[in-house]
């Protein structure tokens, strides 16, 4: 079983979508399942992670109609304001729909390095625990130490970094991003998504031995064990297509057993998702 464990759905509009700029202009469009389905049968994924592309509640309810309507989107990944007052009240109304599995907050936006452990997020990332909900952590490296910071005080909740936390490949840094990474690899509650390195990369000249010094690093930090293939479809597409995405990964991951590489393809995310 192939899961793809992050991937965004929208229907394209210019004020909500703003971060998509003038070099990603083509994704300035509509993507809805009709378009994935015909993907992944072409590229053989059985199934997916629909992750919140808008900071709102109006986008889970998007998503989850958009799953009752198509059963390959096995989980969702919403968007709840961790620092309400009420967080525990709206976490107990998701906690009621099977198809959420956790949430996430586009931490990578905020101008404060140490928005995680600000204590009003804190006092709602602590909720998570009793709903059994996972939490995706979006930053970028200059945000890595608030992040070993902050998984540290929660050892009872799943994490995972999306996107190997958007390392500057195009520039070459590593070494402060992979000291960081290895720490937070040694917290065992911690996953890492092996998703979005090609838009951190050059869109248009990236190999994958440009790549692959990032991949071996959070293999290493994190383990077969603890890594989930994920394409963030349609995002990637600025920088190559599904095909040379998936390929990205399972030639990378060609070097390990046919149960690891399973484990990285699809059980992993179902583990970590409880799909």
């Amino acid at each position: 079983m192939i899961i793809d464990a992050h991937q965004h759905f929208w229907k394209y509009e210019p004020t909500k979508h703003s971060w998509i700029d003038d070099t990603m202009a083509v994704i300035r469009k509509d993507f809805m399942p009709a378009k994935l389905k015909k993907v992944y049968l072409e590229n053989n994924i059985d199934g997916c992670v629909a992750v919140q592309a808008d900071q709102t509640t109006l986008e889970n309810d998007f998503l989850i109609d958009l799953a009752s309507k198509n059963n390959f989107i096995k989980g969702i990944v919403g968007w709840v304001d961790f620092r309400a007052d009420n967080i525990n009240e709206v976490l107990e109304h998701y906690s009621k729909i099977k198809i959420i599995k956790g949430f996430r907050h586009v931490v990578q936006g905020e101008p404060d390095h140490n928005f995680l452990l600000r204590s009003n997020f804190l006092n709602g990332i602590a909720q998570l625990e009793q709903y059994n909900f996972t939490y995706d952590i979006l930053v970028f490296p200059h945000q890595l130490g608030a992040v070993l910071e902050f998984v540290k005080k929660f050892p009872k909740i799943n994490f995972v970094i999306d996107h190997i936390a958007k390392p500057y490949i195009k520039d070459g840094f590593y070494d402060g991003w992979a000291n960081l990474m290895l720490a937070i690899g040694a917290q065992q509650n911690v996953y890492c998504k092996l998703s979005g390195m090609v838009t951190e990369a050059d869109y248009k000249t990236w190999t994958s031995e440009t790549i692959k010094p990032y991949m071996q690093l959070v293999l290493k930090a994190f383990g077969a064990d603890r890594l989930l293939f994920g394409s963030d479809w349609p995002v990637c597409l600025v920088a190559g297509n599904y095909k040379r995405v998936k390929e990205l990964v399972t030639d990378f991951i060609s070097q390990l057993s046919a149960e690891d590489q399973e484990k990285i393809l699809g059980l992993n995310a179902v583990k970590f998702y409880n799909l």
